[in-house]
């Protein structure tokens, strides 16, 4: 599901104009987005959490050359589903 299909399909359950669905996706997403990069995880009940992995540096090789280089620390987003969602799914 896309975005744009997202909206739609508040539109069409919960009757309400297109400009005022956007508003309501895009500030969600905002919200999380906000929140993530502060360092605090997102947890909607029954869903799951959005979360932030961080990753150490490491050394590594380029596959080009052969040669060793380090491969620096990195935060990722993550999702985590929550154990109703997973049980939902099987």
């Amino acid at each position: 599901m896309t975005k744009k299909e997202l909206i739609e399909e508040i539109i069409i359950n919960e009757n309400i104009s297109k400009v005022d669905a956007e508003k309501v996706v895009n500030r969600i997403f905002q919200t999380i987005s906000k929140h993530l990069i502060e360092g605090k995880e997102v947890s909607v009940a029954g869903f799951g959490k959005f979360v932030i992995s961080e990753r150490s540096s490491r050394e590594g090789v380029n596959p080009s050359t052969g040669e060793k280089i380090i491969i620096p620390a990195s935060r990722s987003a993550r999702f985590k589903p929550a154990k109703q969602l997973k049980e939902s799914l099987m």
